[in-house]
């Protein structure tokens, strides 16, 4: 048994205690009605907001696929067009009125607080089945304690994205550790250039996937209830590393969203940046047809130390909501959907699946011909299979709020990983949940 597996099981006391206070949920996955026939088939509706843009495979024309091949299963693809919160205002909405879809795109940051609602259904012996097809990493991002409430479908390990051409001219080697990360810096902000950018607000996703990459794990629990250390060795690691650039102004302090991170890219200051898996499909937009175009290339994450390891700044999953009346069906589905990496890859996902996608025209012209997902699915299997999400942690935006204050010097990077464990302890508390001293 994993240690990963050892944590699922240890939580299922907090889960189970979720569930009751909320009182919507306490029933098993409803079991399927009438077996599906080729004459009379069942139907799957699934709900999700890929983009569906221009080059892309777009999701009706997979799900198609798998209907012309899977007569007795028939799905229904809807796409949402609002934003993330008011796709699951709806399907809350939904649930308690018994009317939701069988299938919904989840962020892994919303799955637990969805589980603990009583939204999602627990599907742990269906998704066993498909559990080898995804990296471990990835998969434990779709658990609730004991409860598996679906299939991871992206991910977002973070990574190391270097213009290679600035760094050969500043005989700057490619950092493998944060040690030679913070001397590459030390050098580069000698000549006016920063290998690294310290963006506030990002913190939430971005530190806590940084702690994870150190080795951490921020969230368990116990017989008593949920445990929280956001502040364990692997954040004071990586808080000193940040709190040392920034006090020696060797790393760019700039929001991520901002016009100041993109000019930066463009005038050729920012040379490096920490970033997540996803950013590869958009980051160097600004710098086509310009003489840095083809400069910039992706590695895998420096280590925080505990070696090869990254931490998941962002992704998703697709979920079975609760009351869905044939959910061993829709894992079915869900299972070859989540594994189509071509199809999910030209979405501008970083597929969870196991298997490395073809790297788009666009990504071989902007990093130089690099085969930049055949490294971004390395950064995948590297994902911590320890650290996972609890309910409310999309609450901790808080962390940006402190951030901030480290950027205009009215606190330290430490003090964001404290703003992180106490709001994480009294979200939890908020919510009715039990958590260990």
């Amino acid at each position: 048994m994993t240690h990963s597996t050892r944590f699922v099981r240890s939580a299922a006391v907090a889960a189970v205690a979720a569930i009751s206070v909320f009182g919507l949920a306490g029933c098993n996955a409803a079991a399927s009605s009438d077996a599906a026939t080729d004459s009379n088939p069942i139907t799957i509706s699934y709900l999700h907001r890929l983009p569906d843009g221009k080059g892309m495979t777009p999701v009706n024309e997979i799900v198609k696929r798998w209907n012309a091949e899977n007569p007795s299963i028939q799905v229904k693809a809807t796409k949402f067009d609002g934003a993330a919160t008011d796709m699951i205002l709806k399907l809350e909405t939904d649930v308690k009125a018994g009317k939701a879809d069988c299938l919904a795109q989840l962020s892994y940051a919303e799955v637990p607080q969805m589980f603990v609602k009583g939204l999602l259904e627990d599907v742990a012996d269906e998704a066993a089945k498909y559990s080898s097809d995804f990296s471990s990493g990835a998969y434990a991002m779709m658990s609730v304690g004991d409860a598996v409430v679906g299939l991871p479908q992206d991910t977002g390990p973070l990574v190391y994205y270097y213009n290679a051409t600035e760094f050969e001219k500043l005989g700057l080697p490619v950092p493998t550790t944060i040690d030679e990360l913070s001397s590459d810096a030390a050098t580069a902000a000698a000549t006016g250039k920063y290998v690294t950018a310290f963006t506030p607000d990002e913190a939430l996703s971005w530190l806590s996937a940084q702690s994870a990459a150190a080795g951490d794990s921020w969230f368990g629990a116990t017989d008593a209830g949920w445990t929280v250390k956001a502040e364990g060795a692997g954040s004071a690691k990586v808080s000193a590393f940040w709190q040392n650039l920034v006090d020696t102004k060797q790393t760019l302090v700039t929001e991520r969203w901002g016009e100041a991170f993109t000019q930066a890219l463009d005038n050729g200051s920012l040379i490096g940046h920490v970033g997540a898996a996803w950013e590869a499909g958009f980051l160097l937009d600004s710098l086509d047809g310009t003489p840095a175009e083809g400069q910039w290339r992706v590695a895998q994450l420096p280590d925080f130390g505990a070696g090869a390891m990254t931490g998941p700044d962002g992704g998703s999953g697709v979920a079975v909501m609760k009351g869905c009346a044939h959910p061993a069906e829709a894992m079915e589905f869900t299972g070859w959907f989540n594994t189509q990496i071509d199809d999910l890859a030209s979405q501008g996902l970083v597929v969870a699946a196991n298997g490395t996608p073809a790297t788009s025209e666009k990504m071989l012209r902007q990093f130089g011909g690099q085969d930049v997902l055949a490294e971004l699915a390395t950064a995948s299997s590297h994902l911590n299979p320890d650290f996972v999400y609890a309910p409310g942690f999309a609450s901790l935006t808080k962390m940006n709020e402190t951030a901030a204050g480290v950027a205009d010097g009215s606190a330290r990077v430490a003090d964001i990983f404290t703003t992180a464990q106490t709001t994480a302890v009294a979200t939890l508390k908020d919510f009715g949940l039990p958590v260990a001293p």
